[in-house]
């Protein structure tokens, strides 16, 4: 913990840790409901040095990150910003800031924070057990994810340490709990406030006028466009990132003499999940050596099955190959230019 941060003995602390890319209103209701809900003395917001379970995407820096921060929950005195697992750099890993604080504060007193989607994930993450007798669990809703209705619902790891279930409330064999908080959801998502931002839609709903001051006074989250430039060449050059790496079935369409939301699409498979993932990060680090930019988004690549890569007017979706058939995104294309995308010759060696 930073010895700039001074925790009282005998409080109630909650960890809430993200990327944070950028600060909405979305962590900002988790951060008052919980707070009130359960009588925190102190809500401890951590912003993450690498999420483990995502790729990197286009945003502040670390630095930038803690300012937003500052700026935008500086009106709630309660709320602690501690930057530790910037400064211990590489993988941000909940348990090393939970050890932390369990030498300030007694397990019954500590409760970490997390979205219902993390946590249907939870059992995948570093020592969750370990997390699991130093602190309580707080999960708060989130829009389309369901709270586990009975004990069968809960993530396969946990379900061993299950003693008693209860719909709003899981006590542990380890002597701590899961508590499910219902908010008042904002259906808002970090990815959705970037695309506004570089589209220059109104954010006013979705982050805080601080915030969104501090945003554009530091240049973050401009479009790509001017960096990238034409984006039907930008196409073709994601495009042979993707035959380098065995992609099949290639194919992109202009789609401005359309009301798509893009203006140039593409499309590949997979031979299998694992084949999508490492296709969609084989565009991701081309375009970060050629272009120096990351996508707004990214989604689907833990799983595999439908990878999407959002580069403002081009978005790249990359199927394991069975996965595409169902959905056969090219019908909804055919008004669009096909681009009659084809592999570039390899190079011939120069003769002696």
């Amino acid at each position: 913990m930073s010895e700039k941060i001074e925790i009282i003995e005998g409080a109630r602390v909650g960890i809430f840790g993200g990327t944070f890319n950028p600060l909405h209103m979305g962590h900002v209701n988790v951060i008052t409901t919980v707070h009130g809900r359960l009588n925190l003395d102190n809500v401890v917001v951590v912003p993450a040095a690498q999420n483990p379970l995502k790729a990197a995407v286009e945003g502040p820096n670390h630095e930038q990150r803690v300012e937003m921060l500052h700026r935008g929950l500086d009106e709630f005195p309660y709320v602690i910003v501690d930057d530790q697992e910037l400064h211990r750099g590489g993988v941000s890993y909940t348990i090393d800031t939970v050890k932390a604080y369990s030498e300030k504060v007694a397990p019954e007193n500590l409760y970490l924070i997390v979205g219902l989607d993390q946590f249907e994930e939870f059992d995948k993450w570093k020592d969750f057990e370990k997390i699991l007798t130093l602190a309580n669990l707080v999960v708060v809703t989130r829009p389309k994810h369901s709270l586990p209705f009975s004990e069968e619902d809960m993530p396969k790891g946990l379900k061993s340490l299950v003693a008693v279930f209860d719909r709003q409330f899981v006590a542990l064999t380890t002597g701590r709990s899961i508590e499910f908080v219902r908010l008042q959801d904002i259906d808002v998502s970090a990815s959705e406030v970037r695309k506004r931002l570089r589209t220059g839609r109104n954010v006013d709903k979705f982050i805080s006028i601080k915030v969104e001051e501090y945003l554009r006074e530091q240049g973050l989250f401009a479009p790509l466009g001017p960096r990238i430039g034409d984006y039907e060449a930008f196409t073709h050059f994601c495009a042979q990132a993707l035959f380098e790496r065995k992609a099949i079935n290639v194919r992109g369409f202009d789609l401005r003499p359309t009301e798509a939301p893009t203006e140039f699409t593409l499309i590949a498979s997979g031979t299998s999940t694992r084949h999508a993932s490492s296709l969609a990060e084989a565009v991701m680090r081309a375009v970060k050596d050629e272009y120096n930019v990351f996508p707004q988004s990214l989604e689907g690549s833990q799983e595999g099955r439908w990878v999407v890569l959002d580069y403002g007017a081009l978005i790249v979706h990359v199927f394991y190959d069975f996965v595409r058939q169902e959905y056969r995104l090219e019908d909804l294309w055919r008004q669009g230019k096909d681009l009659q995308i084809k592999e570039a010759p390899a190079p011939q060696p120069a003769k002696s």
